[in-house]
């Protein structure tokens, strides 16, 4: 999960520098190709990336897993609160949209967390004509969503058009994945084939991406901007609902994850 996040301190702009720090929450289950990029990315424009580890958390007994086998990606909630009370942020920027799930579409684009870094969905501030309410108490702070009202479209004609890079597994390659509950799980160290299942050998790519143990591609040979454009036209499912195994639980599993401090 990377955010930027934005504070008084950091390197002017006329430095060359992003004028804020970036934060990436670290789940130890990420896909290289991500991680890689990010390294990559944060050098080339000398920006001050700051990475916080869930296995940190687990080393301080502050996240506790139910087996070894069990998706971190929410368990980043405890994490990202504990960088934000380190580095005492007032606001963390972030890419979600309204149309990737229900929950985020009842947020706001300047979405208030109380001093507990929680989310009260019926506690939104109103935000008429444009204009917005940056006050906060002390310890409160603001997840920002400037793409809010963007769809996974606007964002691919965005992408074409500014000739913008990205992890390579956004775009159609080939990987070993098993089909299950209608969802491609790739074939990985930590989701390894179960008893009597057999890997296939796809042509996918990703929508979205996080925790390797709850984000799978889907099927495609889209292998640039501009196709993913037409693909998305046709495209009758989130790219959550199509790619996220953690999403599946129930109706508010998001909703609920947000309430405790999930971005």
């Amino acid at each position: 999960m990377l955010k930027c996040a934005e504070k008084a301190f950091g390197t002017p702009a006329t430095s060359g520098k992003i004028p804020f720090p970036l934060l990436m929450i670290d789940t130890g289950h990420n896909f290289s190709e991500v991680t890689d990029f990010r390294d990559a990315r944060a050098k080339e424009l000398g920006a001050d990336l700051i990475v916080r580890s869930v296995e940190d958390s687990m080393a301080r007994g502050t996240v506790r897993l139910a087996h070894p086998g069990e998706s971190r990606n929410v368990h980043q909630s405890v994490t990202l609160l504990e960088a934000i009370e380190e580095f005492h942020f007032d606001a963390l920027i972030g890419g979600a949209r309204r149309d990737e799930e229900k929950a985020r579409a009842k947020e706001r684009i300047f979405s208030h967390r109380d001093s507990f870094g929680q989310w009260q969905p019926k506690d939104q501030r109103p935000e008429l004509w444009t204009l917005f309410n940056t006050k906060l108490q002390p310890g409160e702070h603001f997840r920002v969503f400037p793409i809010s009202n963007w769809t996974e479209l606007d964002v691919w004609q965005y992408i074409a058009r500014e000739s913008i890079a990205l992890p390579s597994l956004y775009y159609s390659h080939v990987r070993q994945v098993v089909e299950r509950k209608g969802l491609l799980v790739p074939v990985t160290e930590l989701t390894p084939l179960k008893l009597g299942e057999v890997a296939e050998l796809r042509d996918v790519r990703f929508r979205t991406v996080g925790d390797i143990t709850c984000t799978c591609p889907v099927e495609s040979l889209a292998a640039t901007p501009e196709q993913i454009v037409l693909e998305t036209l046709a495209a009758d499912v989130s790219e959550r609902g199509a790619t996220r195994m953690d999403d599946k639980t129930s109706e508010a599993s998001m909703e609920k994850r947000k309430k405790d401090g999930y971005f």
